[in-house]
């Protein structure tokens, strides 16, 4: 299967179903499915906004249509009734067939989601015509019980959306990317996925993203990575007919 990674620099605003369209379309025919970042439809720095700016489920009927074609993932943010959630939508042949909350709110530093937001419970896979998949959301993904909970369910694909800003310079490389690749990397080989992380890029408010999305295989290699710090769209393959022989091979050599 062929994977698009959609490493986009969303407004901070609604105004975001243009660019996304535009990316799905560019890729229908060469790709099966297209991530793009975590809030990707807001912008990430939405603070009180947040509550007028979240999405109703019914305002994304765009992306049922769209998933006729190919299946998408999107990062928004999402109203269900009194509550707003940092979500990623899965859509697929016209239907949305998951919804993921983010679980793991960071309320340090920079970061005030919990202030915003309601906490997601859980994590679960799910079934696409790709195989048996996962998603998490940033966060998610720097917590021990979570990839443990991953380790067992043991998804052919994670998919991981981010907004993930650029910090602790090195003389060659960002210290946060260094984090993110080991976390990627052990993640695939305890699971035996196959991980698809897509990060964004752009400036809000003094942050700047990073991008550098990547896709690794079992054995925690990166078969294939974006341009860091600029838009971007690759479109990388995955193997969903690894046996689990051939996934503990590859972890093991």
């Amino acid at each position: 299967m062929k994977i698009a990674l959609s490493q986009i620099s969303p407004k901070l605003s609604r105004d975001n179903f243009d660019i996304h369209e535009n990316a799905i379309l560019e890729v229908a025919k060469n790709a099966d499915v297209i991530v793009f970042p975590e809030l990707s439809m807001n912008g990430y720095m939405l603070m009180d906004s947040v509550y007028e700016d979240a999405f109703l489920l019914s305002e994304l009927t765009l992306f049922e249509e769209l998933s006729k074609d190919i299946d998408i993932i999107i990062g928004a943010a999402t109203k269900e009734e009194h509550k707003i959630y940092n979500s990623a939508l899965y859509y697929s042949e016209g239907k949305l067939i998951n919804i993921h909350h983010k679980n793991n709110l960071p309320n340090y530093g920079m970061f005030q989601e919990s202030r915003f937001f309601f906490e997601g419970r859980g994590l679960k896979s799910f079934e696409t015509e790709y195989g048996k998949s996962m998603i998490v959301i940033c966060e998610d993904l720097w917590s021990s019980k979570n990839i443990n909970k991953i380790s067992i369910l043991k998804p052919d694909i994670l998919y991981v959306i981010a907004a993930s800003p650029a910090r602790g310079f090195l003389e060659n490389e960002l210290e946060i990317e260094k984090k993110w690749r080991r976390i990627l990397s052990t993640t695939a080989i305890l699971s035996g996925a196959s991980v698809v992380f897509v990060n964004r890029v752009g400036f809000e408010d003094g942050l700047g993203f990073w991008g550098k999305s990547m896709i690794f295989n079992p054995s925690g290699t990166i078969e294939l990575s974006a341009k860091i710090f600029e838009r971007d769209m690759i479109i990388g393959k995955v193997d969903r007919g690894l046996s689990k022989v051939q996934k503990y091979l590859l972890r093991t050599s």
